[in-house]
């Protein structure tokens, strides 16, 4: 190749291909719309599983900066009913294969990890012809292989098919409790140390534990987006009148929030999206393979990332065959992630909550 990689977006999965193509000794440019690695917050939680997270965390040669983000005693896990009762309880005895660490931590460490002006910020794309890209700011670039990295609504998707993203038919409306021993105990214990599960039908209350004593909550409904013409889910007090009957220590992770509820539906693509090749042109997680919360997206883009740099590596010469094996491989990897985790979203929304649950993790 003669021109760096064109990488489109700085998420986890654009910057992981960044560093991993670093490691070989083939450079990269990566274009990201925000202003600066702090512009916004990056989120919460994130477990990285040994089978395809990690394995990217190896290849980008960052295994020993990885294991000094991760949070000790997150994999803990229990599983309340709307009741309170303690249904399920797995501590956290350091031998999973799941890890937390703070999503924000780890995008640190690949930025830190790459060359500097390897990222340029505050370009913010707005078309996508063949190869050449168009930035808000009125400049272009030309790439010679363009990797599409920009998440759920990626511009350079549009390049390769015409599939777009539809709603999933579940919504997520995220809160924060700080100082939760002090401030919150009683919602503090009923989390626990790890990550607490309260499913219910057609809706649930789910919660972690973050770092600085914070706990970070995801009410979950199953519902068409129609539904929230109805409700104002920035008013906790509109959304916890959907949970009359659960106990306090479950709805106060709603009513005693310290932060505005976020609004956030979920949208996915088909299951195996597959697009004829457009020479120089590819995508990688989100873009390419969008699907609910399943515990899986990071860690597929990320090793879709170091995946593909392998690819590259591996075929210096002949880059259209490297990206036709990187894709055949992604799109079978997605779709079996989809379909391993199909029993997660059942226990979660079934007819059986929370006892489907219960009893996946009993598997497990």
């Amino acid at each position: 190749m003669h021109k760096p990689v064109t990488i489109i977006g700085a998420g986890l999965g654009g910057l992981t291909l960044a560093r991993v193509l670093h490691v070989h000794g083939i450079p990269s440019v990566v274009y990201e719309a925000e202003e600066s690695p702090s512009a916004r917050s990056q989120g919460g939680m994130l477990d990285i599983h040994d089978y395809n997270g990690q394995l990217a965390v190896e290849a980008a040669g960052l295994t020993e900066e990885f294991r000094g983000l991760v949070l000790e005693g997150r994999q803990a896990i229990r599983v309340l009913s709307p009741e309170g009762e303690v249904l399920f309880e797995k501590n956290d005895d350091g031998t999973g294969g799941r890890p937390e660490v703070q999503r924000a931590d780890l995008r640190r460490m690949l930025l830190d990890s790459l060359p500097a002006g390897t990222v340029r910020w505050g370009h913010k794309v707005t078309g996508v012809r063949g190869r050449e890209v168009t930035f808000a700011n009125g400049s272009t670039v030309e790439a010679e292989l363009l990797v599409g990295a920009d998440g759920a609504w990626s511009k350079v998707r549009a390049v390769l098919t015409d599939a777009k993203p539809e709603y999933a038919g579940l919504t997520f409306v995220e809160t924060y409790l700080y100082h939760a021993d002090t401030a919150h105990p009683a919602v503090a214990k009923a989390v626990g140390g790890g990550s607490m599960f309260a499913p219910g039908q057609g809706k649930g209350i789910f919660a972690h534990r973050e770092r600085g004593d914070t706990l970070h909550a995801y009410v979950e409904f199953n519902r068409p987006l129609e539904w929230f013409d109805g409700i104002d889910v920035t008013d906790p007090a509109q959304v916890v009148r959907e949970f009359e009957g659960w106990a306090p220590e479950l709805t106060a992770l709603i009513s005693e929030t310290d932060t505005t509820p976020v609004f956030r539906p979920h949208y996915r693509l088909p299951s195996g999206l597959r697009w004829d090749r457009v020479p120089g042109v590819t995508l990688l997680g989100d873009a390419a393979h969008l699907t609910v919360a399943n515990g899986e997206g990071a860690n597929l883009a990320m090793l879709d990332g170091a995946e593909l740099a392998k690819a590259i590596a591996a075929r210096p010469g002949d880059v259209e065959r490297a990206l036709v094996e990187y894709e055949e491989t992604m799109i079978v990897r997605a779709v079996k992630t989809v379909e391993d985790t199909d029993g997660i979203a059942e226990s979660l929304f079934g007819d059986e909550p929370p006892e489907k649950l219960v009893e996946l993790l009993d598997q497990q």
